[in-house]
């Protein structure tokens, strides 16, 4: 890569950064210039990576209290698996949106949520078009002719597909329905087929018709839609799929009957992993402590509890990061502080006065800051890295970048207001508070 296009992606991916965080978001990119302190982690991880781009299937749980990064952390594992050609979906589980025990739902948002890393969600279209452009070539490298094409293709389809079928044999169908719409050239049924394999319900019958398929998908049909779509994506170059169901923790939060559907959905997800039966997949789940340990969450269901079983009775620091679930320590002044450091230095890198900025926004004026945001919390500095980002970003950075006479010193007043929190940290603060930093 030449000088000019590494500066010009440079430039891009961190104002990417910088602008997610002067909104009080996680990054949906850049996070390797974020990561401080996962290192510990990298080997385990990818070596797990590697295992499923082989044809293996991972699960992994990852727990972490409010603050503690999990979202940060599955999304910098998704840039890693995105650097290996991997695709990533990452899913948040709600009880109205995307409950867990309804794996259609569930389906039906990862193909919405679908990324490689030249296509954003939703890349399934992208994915599938590119799946027949390889049985294309595949079938000119064993020397078909223009004229036996379609059905070399549509033999190729098959045997790529027969283990899929066994299972959920509409799945082969209806690629074969969108193919024959794109060839008569009927691009609105060609779309609505499409939807429909992406676990759409609400697809016109003419379209279902017009494929051969019938009805929607249903809890057990996903999972045979997944297997196809895990062959779909390996043919085409990808050689695996990860999978964030977010927010796991959710759960503890619905009636009682439902919570104990989600929980055996899980353990059936983990299962089939176990089995085999999802070769290029890697699965990872999120959640609180509360929801592992508690008898609202895991402990609900032995069969679940056992399966990821882990010992954290040591200090931290031995952790295993081999382990089915690992933990996410969370952050202390320390660590916060040389977060914001880095972000510092980041920021200062595309500013017209770098040393300004650091002069001004010193190690120092950092950590009194970082401090400062967490006694605004309760003193919870765990829960204080998103409102401390954007606080660092909006607040400081950017004044001492357009104004050359502000000092942050002299003329910031941290103000934390309700209306800015989110509900857990709105649970930690009464009122308003303002410090002086």
């Amino acid at each position: 890569m030449s000088t000019a296009r590494s500066s010009q992606v440079s430039i891009v991916r961190r104002r990417a950064v910088i602008d997610a965080l002067r909104r009080g978001a996680v990054p949906e990119s850049g996070l390797d210039l974020l990561a401080t302190g996962l290192d510990r982690f990298e080997a385990a991880l990818d070596g797990e990576l590697n295992t499923v781009a082989s044809g293996g299937s991972v699960f992994k749980a990852v727990r972490g209290e409010y603050g503690s990064g999990k979202t940060f952390f599955t999304r910098w594992l998704g840039e890693r698996a995105k650097r290996r050609n991997f695709a990533v979906a990452e899913i948040q589980i709600s009880e109205t949106e995307t409950p867990l025990h309804k794996l259609e739902t569930v389906y039906r948002r990862l193909t919405e949520r679908l990324a490689t890393a030249s296509f954003p969600p939703s890349a399934l279209r992208p994915v599938v078009d590119a799946w027949f452009y390889a049985l294309e070539e595949d079938a000119l490298a064993a020397g078909a002719s223009e004229e036996d094409m379609a059905g070399e293709v549509d033999r190729l389809l098959t045997a790529r597909l027969a283990e899929v079928s066994r299972q959920a044999q509409s799945f082969a169908t209806a690629l074969r329905g969108y193919r024959a719409a794109l060839t008569a050239g009927d691009e609105a049924t060609a779309a609505a087929i499409l939807a429909w394999l992406g676990g759409e319900p609400h697809v016109a019958a003419a379209a279902r018709h017009s494929a051969g398929v019938r009805g929607n998908l249903d809890h057990f049909g996903a999972l045979g839609f997944l297997q196809g779509l895990l062959t779909v994506l390996r043919d085409g170059g990808h050689p695996g799929l990860l999978v964030v169901l977010d927010e796991v923790e959710t759960l503890q939060r619905v009636r009682s009957d439902v919570r104990d559907k989600a929980l055996n959905a899980l353990r059936q997800l983990i299962d089939e992993i176990h089995a085999g039966r999802f070769p290029g997949l890697y699965l990872v789940i999120t959640g609180t402590p509360a929801f592992y340990d508690g008898q609202q969450g895991v402990q609900r269901l032995a069969p679940l509890a056992q399966r990821l079983a882990t010992d954290f009775t040591t200090d931290p620091r031995f952790d295993n990061p081999r382990a089915v679930q690992v933990r996410l320590p969370g952050f202390t002044l320390e660590s916060l502080t040389g977060l914001g450091i880095t972000i510092r230095d980041l920021y200062a890198a595309g500013a017209d006065a770098p040393e300004r900025i650091k002069a001004l926004a010193d190690d120092t004026y950092i950590a009194d800051l970082a401090r400062a945001v967490g006694g605004a919390l309760g003193g919870k500095v765990g829960v204080a890295p998103r409102l401390f980002l954007k606080k660092l970003v909006g607040d400081v950075l950017d004044r001492i970048d357009q104004f050359s006479d502000f000092d942050p010193r002299i003329h910031y007043k941290l103000t934390v207001s309700g209306t800015e929190l989110t509900d857990v940290e709105r649970n930690l603060t009464a009122d308003d508070i303002q410090l002086d930093v």
